[in-house]
């Protein structure tokens, strides 16, 4: 396995995963409530940040691998997921908000695996309303995992707004996804 900066960030950003959730199992004697919000948020975003590196350094300077190819997409819908699923258990976030995200991920995941079968993943490869989606939900969720108000701004608001903004950016994504596969998923075969 090729070891290079692109690769170690994604492997950092996995790591990040269970830290992520983890910090919300401390006992509040080893952490206040406060201070996990500001920990997960944290966490998350400083994974954020690698994942908007590591794709640029790849290209940037020719260290792409087929590991690295697979893995950042894997390490970004771990990523968003497992914060989602921590979100609801904090209830901060609706049940149809997570399920329509974690949705759009399996859909598209498995839409675009069935579109490089039949030879055609160009047509549903990652364009600029992907991009905005996920901007949108790596803004939204740390913000939602902070969670606390500052200096008298109503962060769970904010979050909460910004979560519905991404889950209709990710449902438009889906259904854009969707009309260019179009043509071949009707294309009369089984």
């Amino acid at each position: 396995m090729p070891i290079n900066v692109p690769m170690l960030l994604t492997w950092a950003r996995i790591v990040m995963i269970p830290m992520v959730i983890g910090v919300f199992y401390l006992p509040e004697g080893v952490l206040p409530p406060h201070w996990k919000n500001l920990t997960a948020c944290a966490l998350f975003t400083l994974a954020a940040i690698t994942d908007a590196f590591d794709g640029y350094l790849a290209r940037k300077y020719q260290m792409a691998t087929p590991l690295g190819a697979f893995l950042d997409p894997v390490a970004d819908k771990l990523m968003v997921c497992a914060a989602l699923v921590v979100l609801l258990a904090l209830g901060r976030i609706d049940e149809f908000v997570a399920l329509v995200i974690i949705g759009r991920e399996i859909t598209v995941s498995a839409l675009r695996e069935w579109m490089a079968i039949v030879g055609a993943s160009a047509s549903v490869a990652v364009n600029w309303l992907g991009k905005l989606k996920t901007i949108m939900q790596m803004v939204a969720i740390p913000v939602l995992l902070y969670h606390d108000p500052l200096f008298g701004i109503p962060v769970a608001a904010i979050g909460t707004a910004l979560i519905y903004i991404a889950a209709a950016l990710t449902l438009y994504s889906m259904f854009y996804y969707l009309r260019l596969a179009w043509p071949h998923l009707n294309s009369g075969g089984s």
